[in-house]
C-alpha cells in the first residue's frame, strides 16, 4: 500500500467516524419528531447537544487538518479521492473561521430570536420580533465578513447552501420571473378559474395512506432502505443511502395534502438512497447542494406527479379507491384541479407558479437586509407592498405575512433562493431527460418509471458532491441554469389547462 494511500484511509476513518456520530444525532432527530414521548424532550435535547459538540470537535481537530493539507499536496490521487480532500479541506477551513465567541453568540442569537419569532406570532405583531431580527442580521454581516467573499456580502451567505450561486446569477434569474413569469400569471388571472372543489371531499385517512405507500413504491424508493411515518411537517431524513427516512401528515378533507408530501418527499428520498454507498461520510457521498436536492424533489412532485401522463396510470386506481369521490370526475377534470393557479398569501399552501414570487420576494428582502438598503423596523411595510405588486394579494396581519416563515429566526439567510432554484433545475434536467430517456412518455403513463429513475441516478445521484449545481447542469443538460425551460414548460401546460 502506498504512504498516500495510507493517509486517504486515515481520512477517510476519520470522516466516517465524524458523519457516525452525525447520523446518530440525526436518527435521535428523526424520533424527535415522529415517536419520542413527550416527557422524554427535555434530555432529548441534551442528548443531541452532546453528539453535536462532539461532531464539531472531531471535524475541527488539528489532526484532521495537518492530514487534509498533507494529502491535498499529493499529487497521486485519483480525480474522486482528490474531490473528496479538496473539498473537506475546504470545509475544514470554513469551520476555522468561527471563533468561539462568534459561535456563542450566534447560538444565544438564534435561540432569542426563534422566541421572539414565536411571540410575536401568537401576539400577531411583527414588532415584537423586529429587535432581535436586527441582531440575527449585524451577526450574519459578520459570519459574511468572516467568511469572505466578492461583489455582495449576500454571496457567502448562499454559498453555504449553494455552492458556486451569486447575486449577479440569482439577480438574472429572478429579473427574469419579475418580466416573464409575472406577465403569464396575469394571462391565467385573466381566464376562467378551474375547479380543484373535488380534493376537498372526505378522503378517509387509512386509505389515502395505503395509495400514499403505493406512490412511493411505484416511484422507485426502496423500502427496505427506509420507511414513511407521520410527522407535523414533511421531510426527508437520511443516515446513510441505505437508511432514507420520509414523513407526511394526512388530512382527511385535503387530498393534495398527503399524495403530494409523498411525492416531493420521495424524491428526495431517492436521491439519498441513489447517493454512492462506497462514498459515505466523504463529500463525494453528499448531495451536491440544496438545489439540486430540491430539483429532485420538484421534478418528481410537478413535472411527474402533477402531469397528465401521470395520471393518465394512476387515476383509474384512485378512482378505485375513491368512487364516492371521483368516479363521476373525468381525468381531465381532476388534472385540471391539481394544477390550479391562484395567488395566495402563504408561500408554503402556494402552487408552482405562483411560489416562486413567494421566493422572489423574500430573495429581494434578505439581499436588502444584509446590504443595509431596508431597515428591519420597516419590513413588515416593504413585505405587504411586495405582495400587492407581485401576486395582487392584501395581506391582512403579520402572521399571515412577514411572521409566516421560519427561517429567518434560525438565522438561514440564503436558503430560501434553493427553492426556486430547485423548480428550475428540475425543468432543465426533465427537458434533457426526455432527449435521453427511450420511452420516457410512454413509460410515465404505463406507470414505469424505472428508466426516469435510473438516468436520475447515473447522471445526477451518482456524483454526490463532486461537481458544483451549475457545473453539474451544464455536464447533464449541456448548458448552465437557464430560466427559459421552466418557463417554456409552464406556458405550453398552462397555456392548455387555462386555455391561451
Amino acid at each position: 500500500m502506498s504512504n498516500t494511500q495510507a493517509l486517504y484511509d486515515d481520512f477517510k476513518a476519520k470522516m466516517q467516524k465524524i458523519t457516525d456520530v452525525r447520523m446518530a444525532t440525526a436518527v435521535l432527530g428523526w424520533d424527535q419528531e415522529t415517536y419520542l414521548p413527550e416527557k422524554g424532550a427535555g434530555f432529548r435535547g441534551q442528548q443531541i447537544t452532546t453528539l453535536s459538540s462532539i461532531a464539531h470537535e472531531l471535524s475541527t481537530e488539528k489532526a484532521l487538518g495537518d492530514l487534509l493539507r498533507e494529502l491535498h499536496q499529493r499529487h497521486d490521487l485519483d480525480a474522486v479521492p482528490k474531490r473528496n480532500v479538496d473539498l473537506a479541506l475546504e470545509d475544514y477551513e470554513k469551520h476555522l473561521k468561527y471563533p468561539a465567541p462568534f459561535v456563542a453568540a450566534l447560538s444565544q442569537a438564534t435561540n432569542a430570536s426563534y422566541h421572539a419569532w414565536i411571540k410575536a406570532r401568537k401576539a400577531n405583531d411583527y414588532q415584537l420580533f423586529a429587535p432581535e431580527l436586527a441582531n440575527m442580521i449585524s451577526l450574519k454581516k459578520q459570519e459574511a465578513d468572516l467568511l469572505g467573499y466578492t461583489g455582495h456580502p449576500y454571496n457567502a451567505l448562499l454559498d453555504e447552501y449553494e455552492k458556486g450561486a451569486t447575486v449577479a446569477m440569482l439577480d438574472t434569474i429572478f429579473g427574469e420571473v419579475k418580466t416573464a413569469l409575472t406577465p403569464l400569471l396575469q394571462q391565467i388571472a385573466g381566464r376562467p378559474q378551474v375547479d380543484k372543489s373535488v380534493l376537498f371531499k372526505t378522503y378517509p385517512r387509512d386509505k389515502q395512506w395505503a395509495f400514499g405507500m403505493d406512490l412511493l413504491a411505484a416511484m422507485g424508493y426502496d423500502l427496505e432502505a427506509g420507511r414513511q411515518d407521520l410527522s407535523e411537517h414533511p421531510f426527508t431524513t437520511s443516515f446513510s443511502p441505505e437508511d432514507v427516512r420520509v414523513t407526511t401528515r394526512v388530512d382527511e378533507n385535503d387530498f393534495g395534502n398527503m399524495t403530494w408530501s409523498c411525492i416531493h418527499e420521495g424524491g428526495h428520498a431517492l436521491y439519498e438512497q441513489g447517493l454512492p454507498a462506497s462514498q459515505y461520510g466523504l463529500p463525494c457521498g453528499e448531495a451536491a447542494s440544496l438545489g439540486i436536492h430540491e430539483s429532485q424533489s420538484r421534478l418528481w412532485e410537478n413535472n411527474i406527479g402533477r402531469s397528465q401522463a401521470f395520471w393518465e396510470h394512476h387515476y383509474p386506481l384512485l378512482q378505485a379507491l375513491f368512487p364516492e369521490n371521483l368516479q363521476d370526475v373525468p381525468l381531465t377534470a381532476f388534472y385540471h384541479a391539481i394544477n390550479q393557479v391562484q395567488p395566495s398569501l402563504v408561500r408554503t399552501e402556494a402552487d408552482e407558479l405562483t411560489y416562486h414570487s413567494h421566493v422572489m420576494i423574500r430573495y429581494e428582502i434578505e439581499k436588502a437586509l444584509l446590504e443595509g438598503s431596508l431597515d428591519t423596523k420597516d419590513l413588515s411595510a416593504v413585505w405587504n407592498q411586495h405582495y400587492q405588486q407581485f401576486l395582487g394579494v392584501k395581506v391582512p396581519d403579520d402572521v399571515q405575512g412577514v411572521l409566516q416563515d421560519i427561517h429567518w429566526s434560525h438565522g438561514s439567510f440564503g436558503y430560501f433562493p434553493t427553492y426556486s432554484l430547485g423548480s428550475f433545475y428540475a425543468a432543465q434536467f426533465m427537458a434533457a431527460a426526455q432527449q435521453q430517456v427511450p420511452g420516457l412518455d410512454a413509460g410515465i403513463r404505463a406507470g414505469n418509471y424505472t428508466g426516469l429513475l435510473q438516468w436520475l441516478r447515473r447522471e445526477i445521484h451518482a456524483h454526490g458532491r463532486f461537481y458544483t449545481s451549475n457545473e453539474l447542469c451544464k455536464k447533464v443538460t449541456g448548458a448552465e441554469l437557464q430560466f427559459s425551460y421552466f418557463l417554456d414548460y409552464a406556458k405550453a401546460k398552462y397555456g392548455e389547462i387555462y386555455k391561451f
